[in-house]
């Protein structure tokens, strides 16, 4: 199985005053530090003048949610999830399929949303499934429009596995490579309170309050899949 994983996450805030925080393990391709990234943009209310020095971002944001600094890594890193995938032939108009999911993050973590996609060949006319015993939150469906299984997880806790097993019926007797006709496995999930890349927001202040209301500070790291796949 090969997988093609990268990191790409945002800093979003929702404020209307004046403020500034500080970005902790950061460098460039060419700088020192914890965290290598490829490249970054920031939004365009957001002043860089003593981002090379300390790597602190001041702005005045506008109003609503929006992403402070994009940013992007290629560097080795643990992703959340390993997926691992089989399809083999079990007649000549059969076929099984199992998709394997393991969590690799700490078991205080959750996942939550999560949904698994696997094109199957085109001449695939039906497909019944197997979850484990016990199984919650769990549901799988063969889409005949596009020839795909699709299996949602309502959540995962960190440190479990889980596992779909599926029966194919075709319309016609197998001949070419199996394999390559089927897949990748994609998948889409978030989780909460979970950061791949470990770029950290090391503080954050407000430096002009507003005499009307007092805004709440917070900051939220979460997780989610922007290109997740697995080839078999």
């Amino acid at each position: 199985m090969d997988c093609d994983i990268f990191a790409a996450d945002s800093f979003i805030l929702v404020f209307v005053n004046m403020c500034c925080f500080s970005v902790a393990d950061y460098r460039s391709s060419y700088g020192s530090g914890a965290v290598i990234l490829d490249d970054c943009n920031f939004h365009e209310s957001v002043h860089l003048d003593n981002f090379d020095v300390d790597r602190t971002l001041t702005l005045v944001p506008p109003d609503g949610e929006f992403p402070v600094m994009n940013y992007r890594m290629t560097q080795e890193f643990k992703p959340p999830f390993l997926i691992n995938s089989l399809i083999e032939e079990a007649g000549a108009f059969k076929a099984e399929v199992i998709i394997k999911v393991s969590a690799v993050f700490p078991s205080s973590i959750t996942a939550n949303t999560i949904a698994i996609q696997m094109p199957l060949p085109k001449y695939t006319t039906r497909a019944t499934f197997e979850l484990v015993a016990g199984a919650i939150g769990q549901a799988a469906d063969f889409k005949e429009t596009n020839k795909r299984i699709e299996w949602v997880i309502k959540k995962i806790v960190g440190g479990s596995e889980h596992t779909l097993r599926a029966k194919l019926t075709f319309s016609q007797e197998l001949h070419g490579n199996l394999t390559k006709e089927s897949g990748p496995v994609s998948m889409t999930f978030t989780i909460p309170m979970y950061n791949a890349s470990k770029l950290q927001v090391k503080y954050l202040q407000i430096a002009k309050k507003s005499s009307t209301y007092n805004p709440y500070r917070w900051v939220r790291y979460v997780t989610q899949a922007n290109s997740y796949v697995a080839r078999l």
